[in-house]
């Protein structure tokens, strides 16, 4: 079967008029430079009442709205083995994956759980022992249930210390083994899903905003305060590291940014400014704190005073807090002027109609690489070219279409050249991590899926079978 597929993938190439063959290969990129694939802990895991785990807002999320159950999803914490010699197979350089902080410290603080910590100490020393680098991410939007029942989770100032108090046990009992940390994943996305829109875990929106019946929060504040608390958790975490741990490990800790690229939806000046302010919403919201110790003035100006203020020692806790960008890039949006302001949530307060571009969904993307490019620039051009990871990227299909995954050998192969032409034009790009290596619970569609790897949820065994992708 795998040569079979091996050589479908080569007459692809040579069908898309030498594509693949000639734009490059694996040699033209830096010494160094990490390829590498992606799951968390909650997609792949599975066992969520195993071993001392105890629930977090996700799992409260899939009990309350009926979909489908993750209990085994693709029943990683057995089967942990095999994946990782499937990646060994593939010849990946490196692996990203999370921590779920319910299995590791099961009340959100407090006791470790001895069996949770034993887990991912065996399948971090599986993947070195097989030469992959590990890139663990702290919090992959999987809050201990505990701590959302509490206080409110990352709502409440309290969650700083609980979660740089995680953060240490991770860097105490894994850091010999781990060299690469990203502390929160795409904060801007976590707020806006869980905090304005409502569609994912935990859930707080308020009307007329929320995609969802509304019963708790408030669209207007929450996200903006999710997402200071999250910044401050996250250097908080990250002087943590440099002060306890970095000269022993010698480790970096970074944070991750959900980063659509935006281009006006028209040549008119209304259009262009709109995007400008777009980028400032949606990248400088994160990316200006921490490379400048502020928000972005746009944002200041139009949100006003529900805009949370770092305090002069916050600012300098904050600003030069990551060692790394930590890029998730999907898709390219257009941005159109709205002529009637009224603040109201993010999207009212952005005075600006965002929209995918082209034929892209939010679960079906046309194939835009110079969108990648676009934000690779963007980060060169405006915050000081950091090191930069692209930690998720990648192409969805039916989860029950073809294993001959043509569309996403196409749009992998061109967004990997687009990366490739960024370091070329200067941007210090250091890695590229495709999403997902198999196909996970995937919250916005569960019926389209990311892998490389097919995984068959109505077997038992869960059995994985490769792609075309995955050669």
């Amino acid at each position: 079967m795998e040569h079979v597929l091996l050589l479908i993938t080569i007459l692809l190439c040579l069908a898309f008029s030498g594509r693949c063959i000639d734009a490059y290969s694996r040699n033209d990129f830096p010494k160094g430079f990490l390829f590498g694939s992606a799951f968390s802990a909650f997609q792949w895991e599975g066992a969520v009442d195993e071993d001392g785990r105890m629930p977090s807002i996700w799992d409260t999320y899939i009990r309350s709205n009926n979909a489908p159950s993750g209990d085994i999803a693709c029943d990683g914490y057995h089967k942990y083995k095999e994946d990782v010699r499937l990646m060994y197979d593939m010849g990946l350089d490196a692996f990203r994956l999370s921590i779920s902080w319910s299995r590791l410290i099961p009340g959100g603080r407090g006791p470790v759980n001895p069996k949770g910590l034993l887990f991912y100490k065996n399948l971090i020393d599986e993947l070195t022992r097989h030469g992959i680098e590990p890139h663990v991410t702290l919090y992959h939007n999987d809050l201990p249930q505990a701590l959302e029942d509490e206080y409110g989770g990352w709502i409440d100032r309290r969650i700083i210390d609980d979660f740089t108090a995680f953060a240490d046990v991770c860097f105490r009992e894994l850091g010999n083994k781990v060299k690469f940390w990203s502390t929160i994943n795409e904060p801007n996305m976590s707020a806006l899903g869980g905090y304005d829109l409502g569609f994912m875990p935990p859930e707080h929106c308020s009307a007329p905003f929320g995609h969802v019946n509304c019963s708790r929060g408030n669209s207007s504040t929450e996200p903006y305060i999710a997402v200071h608390n999250m910044l401050l958790a996250h250097a908080s975490t990250a002087r943590l590291y440099k002060q306890k741990y970095k000269g022993e490990q010698n480790g970096s800790v970074g944070m991750t940014c959900f980063s659509y690229w935006v281009v006006p939806f028209s040549s008119s000046k209304e259009d262009e400014m709109a995007t400008q302010i777009a980028k400032d919403f949606f990248l400088g919201w994160i990316l200006h704190p921490l490379v400048f110790g502020d928000y972005p003035d746009t944002m200041k100006r139009l949100v006003g005073k529900r805009l949370p203020s770092f305090s002069e020692e916050e600012t300098k806790v904050v600003k030069d807090s990551s060692d790394f960008i930590g890029v998730i890039h999907y898709t390219t949006m257009t941005a159109a002027h709205v002529s009637t302001f009224q603040q109201g949530d993010f999207s009212a307060d952005m005075n600006a109609l965002v929209s995918p571009f082209g034929n892209s969904t939010l679960v079906k993307y046309d194939v835009l690489p110079w969108g990648l490019e676009g934000v690779l620039a963007y980060i060169k051009e405006n915050y000081g070219n950091p090191p930069v990871y692209i930690l998720e990227n990648g192409q969805s299909t039916n989860h029950y279409s073809s294993l001959d995954d043509v569309e996403r050998v196409e749009y992998l192969q061109a967004y990997i050249g687009a990366v490739l032409d960024s370091v070329r034009n200067g941007s210090k790009t250091k890695g590229y991590f495709q999403w997902s290596f198999m196909d996970l619970y995937e919250f916005l569609d569960t019926n389209y899926t990311y892998g490389l790897y097919y995984v068959n949820f109505s077997d038992p065994e869960r059995k994985r079978s490769p792609k075309t992708s995955a050669f």
